[in-house]
């Protein structure tokens, strides 16, 4: 399966006010479109990236899958159901809600959502940021990367690997705190068929929310310091302080969402070459910050 990079994810909400507020006020998004079942949020020239829906839960919803065309496309939707993955075609009206040519559904061995897609629209409106965000990192390298449960882990990690195309970036394992005899919980990093390093990750352990977190990267370090203290004016729990991921090289922090789940905004990560990349296991998280234990305060 030819995947190109995150297209977009989509959001359940019960107050999309809610996500506006946080959306433009915090992370500097613009409003592309909006009803009153539906909130676009808009990162580059694309209409979204972000579609935030009306809903009795909050939580994530689904990550979007871009794939070049039709006939990928359909190689995929081929590939799935060799693989016993149930899938549902969308029809025109859903497509046409997500702004795409053709739109399907599945879902992996832990239930998490995914759809695939080809031809988005574009409407080629320039990113004028509410906040002043001089621009998000995506193009080629789709919108950024999501992190999600899977607590059927070697299930999981076969169906992303050996139906899906992902390939291993690198792996880590942690604990979530000092004692030696809390089990270790697996993380992979995996990437498509772009230069970004991770586009998904694989953490073994249930999540309410339906995803660890989501990452989106700006152009600047200033960026990502004046959403920093945006934050903090908003009254947004931090997540994890400031500081540069060893693997990626992303220097980012990590805060709370109205979805339950938890945003990365970072800036600086690195654009791989596959050809030259060897995976590797890191028994770190960062070179320094990154301090998750203030989310748990």
């Amino acid at each position: 399966m030819d995947i190109r990079g995150l297209g977009y994810v989509t959001v359940a909400s019960t107050d999309l006010k809610r996500w506006r507020d946080y959306a433009t006020g915090v992370l500097g998004m613009m409003v592309g479109a909006e009803s009153e079942e539906r909130l676009y949020l808009k990162m580059d020239a694309r209409p979204y990236r972000i579609l935030v829906e009306k809903a009795d839960r909050d939580g994530y919803g689904a990550c979007g899958w871009e794939v070049a065309g039709k006939a990928d496309f359909e190689r995929a939707i081929a590939e799935l159901g060799e693989a016993d993955v149930a899938v549902t075609r969308a029809g025109a009206a859903e497509a046409a809600q997500r702004q795409v040519q053709e739109l399907a559904r599945f879902a992996d061995p832990d239930g998490n959502r995914h759809e695939l897609f080809w031809g988005p629209r574009q409407d080629f409106a320039p990113f004028v940021s509410p906040a002043g965000v001089s621009g998000f990192v995506t193009s080629d390298l789709g919108m950024g990367h999501a992190v999600l449960p899977a607590p059927s882990f070697d299930r999981c990690l076969d169906f992303y690997e050996q139906v899906m195309g992902f390939g291993l970036s690198d792996l880590m394992k942690v604990r979530f705190t000092a004692d030696p005899a809390e089990p270790e919980k697996r993380i992979h990093f995996l990437h498509c068929n772009n230069g970004r390093h991770h586009s998904l990750a694989l953490f073994e352990c249930p999540v309410p929310s339906g995803c660890v977190h989501l990452m989106v990267e700006v152009r600047e370090l200033d960026d990502v310091g004046r959403a920093l203290d945006r934050m903090h004016a908003s009254g947004v729990k931090l997540s994890a302080t400031l500081g540069r991921h060893t693997n990626d090289e992303m220097t980012s922090f990590y805060m709370q969402t109205p979805g339950g789940f938890d945003l990365e905004f970072g800036c600086g990560g690195k654009v791989m070459d596959w050809s030259r990349h060897t995976p590797f296991e890191s028994t770190v998280v960062s070179h320094w910050g990154h301090d998750f234990s203030v989310g748990r305060r």
